[in-house]
């Protein structure tokens, strides 16, 4: 080995040892106090059709149409209200900046009506400028934008079901 590998070498290992000491590790699947979940509204909006599928080997969601009862808990999407706000106006009262939102209320409760997460509303926001001559370009980044806090909101709620620790 000559002098640069070596240090090389060392240099990795520092990193290493320095990002261990400080906590960090790689993310973990989610440890679910459940194995089988009923998401309703089936087949339901985006965020529930997004959040079916999210689940890892530990938990199985059931398909869309089966019985809720043959479920350990139920995640009930009660609500996912999609908002395009103008935010932001030219002199000429041209539409400049949009703020997109998504709101999702929700509750998780088992299959015998125990409230578990009792109703809860979360949201996302992001800005997004305009302009008219890339109105086709704009619509692809609405989408996008979208897309983005859907999965966002998937994630949280993921966390939050992984808070839940008894049924």
């Amino acid at each position: 080995m000559n002098r640069r590998s070596i240090g090389l070498m060392g240099l990795a290992s520092m990193v290493a040892a320095t990002l261990s000491a400080c906590g960090f590790r790689l993310r973990q699947p989610y440890d679910y106090a459940f194995k089988t979940i009923a998401v309703l509204p089936s087949p339901g909006a985006g965020v529930a059709l997004e959040l079916r599928r999210s689940f890892g080997q530990g938990v199985q969601a059931l398909a869309s149409g089966s019985d809720p009862s043959k479920a350990e808990v139920v995640l009930q999407v009660l609500e996912e209200r999609r908002v395009k706000v103008v935010v932001g106006t030219t002199a000429a009262g041209q539409v400049r900046e949009f703020q997109l939102r998504i709101h999702l209320k929700f509750q998780l409760r088992t299959a015998q009506g125990k409230d578990l997460i009792p109703v809860t509303e979360i949201s996302q926001q992001r800005d997004s400028s305009f302009t008219e001559s890339a109105v086709l370009a704009k619509d692809a980044e609405e989408a996008m934008l979208y897309r983005d806090m859907q999965t966002d909101l998937v994630q949280q709620l993921l966390r939050r079901l992984a808070a839940v620790k008894s049924l």
